[in-house]
Parts: C-alpha cells; sequence; structure tokens
C-alpha cells in the first residue's frame, strides 16, 4: 500500500480541541500524530488508519489506548471516529526518548547513566504492578526526564476490559524488542500475547540498542519479518557489550527462557545497588 500524505485534523476534531497551533510529529504505520496546542492545554492527537490491508487493525489503535487510559486512571483523554478509523486525544508528555538521550553514550562507548536506566525500569514496573503488560515497550516509548521516566503508547497494553469495538488481537510488536517466545507464537498463529515477561526482555532490547546502536539478535535490516523473527526464535543473539555495571543485567533480561528473566521490579531494585 503507498503511504498518503499526513491526513490533517478532520473538521470535527479542530472543532473540539480549538488549536492554536499544530506540529505534525509523525505519519507512519497507520498513525499520523499532531502536537496540539490550545487555549485548554497541549496534547497529543492521533489519527488512526489502516497500515495496509493485513493491518487494517491500525485504524482503531487510537480510540483503544484511550481505553488503556482511561482503565488506568488517567484523565483529560478523549477518542472518536473520523473518516479513515478512530482518533484519540491525551495530554503531551514531555521528555527525550531514551535513544535521543543515549546518543553520546553510543558515540563515546562510556557507561550509560543508571539513573535513566532505572528511571524506565521503574515505569515498567509500576504498569505491571497494576496489572497491565506494555506489548510495544522499546526506545521510542521511553520518555526519560530528569527525576522519571515515562511509558508511552499503551494502544497493545493487556490487562483489562476494553470496548470490543476498538479491541483487536494482539500481532507482536516491532521485532527488534519482540521476545522469543512473542515471536514463535506469531509464527505459529499470527497473534500472541504481551506478558510482562515479554516487556522486560523487550526493555533489554532497548537499553542495549540505545547503549551500543546494536540489536540483540542479529538478522539482515532489509530480511522480511518472517525471517527476523525466525531469527529470533532461533537465538542468533549477539554479545550484550554494554559497557559498565548494567551489562550483566541486560545480559539476564534478553534470556530466552521467560522464567529466567527478572521481574521490572528486580531489574529497578538491582539498578539502584549499583555503583555510579
Amino acid at each position: 500500500m503507498t503511504e498518503l500524505p499526513p491526513y490533517d485534523l478532520p473538521p470535527h476534531v479542530a472543532a473540539f480541541l480549538s488549536p492554536t497551533s499544530t506540529r505534525l510529529v509523525l505519519h507512519r504505520r497507520g498513525s499520523t500524530v499532531w502536537d496540539v496546542r490550545s487555549a485548554a492545554g497541549r496534547y497529543a492527537l492521533k489519527l488512526g488508519f489502516p497500515a495496509s490491508p493485513t493491518h487494517e487493525w491500525t485504524a482503531l489503535a487510537p480510540a483503544r489506548e484511550v481505553s488503556v487510559l482511561r482503565a488506568l486512571g488517567r484523565g483529560d483523554v478523549f477518542e472518536g471516529r473520523w473518516d479513515r478509523g478512530t482518533w484519540g486525544v491525551q495530554p503531551w508528555r514531555t521528555g527525550e526518548s531514551l535513544w535521543d538521550r543515549w546518543a553520546p553514550v553510543r558515540e563515546s562507548a562510556t557507561p550509560p547513566p543508571l539513573a535513566d536506566a532505572a528511571a524506565c525500569a521503574a515505569a515498567l514496573a509500576e504498569l505491571h504492578a497494576r496489572g497491565w503488560a506494555h506489548g510495544d515497550v522499546q526506545p521510542a516509548h521511553l520518555l526519560v526526564l530528569a527525576t522519571r521516566a515515562d511509558l508511552i503508547d499503551l494502544a497493545l497494553a493487556l490487562g483489562g476490559d476494553i470496548p470490543p469495538e476498538v479491541d483487536f488481537p494482539f500481532r507482536g510488536c516491532l521485532v527488534h524488542y519482540e521476545a522469543p517466545e512473542l515471536s514463535r507464537s506469531v509464527l505459529d498463529t499470527g497473534h500472541a500475547v504481551p506478558t510482562p515477561e515479554a516487556d522486560v526482555y523487550a526493555l533489554g532490547a532497548s537499553l542495549l540498542i540505545s547503549a551500543t546502536g546494536r540489536r540483540a539478535v542479529v538478522y539482515p535490516d532489509d530480511a522480511p519479518r518472517v525471517e527476523q523473527r525466525q531469527a529470533i526464535v532461533e537465538g542468533r543473539y549477539r554479545d550484550v557489550t554494554v559497557p559498565g555495571p548494567l551489562g550483566p543485567l541486560v545480559d539476564a533480561m534478553l534470556s530466552p527462557k521467560p522464567g529466567d528473566r527478572p521481574t521490572a521490579g528486580e531489574v529497578h531494585a538491582a539498578m539502584a545497588t549499583m555503583p555510579g
């Protein structure tokens, strides 16, 4: 499917938000995201549309995410329908993605800041403590601030009741961060179930690639998704080369066996005792 130009704010959504300014954030894989400022505040507006004939579920993702946010007790969130799918509005989250924040680490091959890693682990542990799995942990979804991190993009999260009209099966996530048990299930059945254990693997893969620029699993960049998942299942792992005390913990988080991985809470506790 040929990618169409970014979708502008639908008229009824623009009337609802009354924006004073808008900025396009991204437009890819079935989602157009706008940074919207208005007299009422600053918001992220997500417009969902079918990414391809086999990925029509992306049209439902914005409304599903709002349902997750409401279940988690988040306020000031809104959703609705537009011509191509659903839309969702939530307060804008500030912060720097883990990937961007650790660019100097990759360039200098120095140990990454433990405080950043611990903040990411704490955010994930908090979500798990509330009975939810994220399902799509990756560096772009970890926004790091001075004293905490926010875990964003919860459209694939699992843990509570979702209205059936906006729900859809989990068909995997960005494969760089997909745990082997998820890849195996997607290859075998076409779908999988997000779990806290898979989230911990994804956090480990996120820390590894953000610190070193290297994926956890070896496969060609241009390989078909099926081949990439097969490489994950077969365990074509790189050695974990994160400098400093974080390396052995990341290695444990990337264990191919879910039961051998530490929990997010254990990861956070271990980071709190590390020197530096």
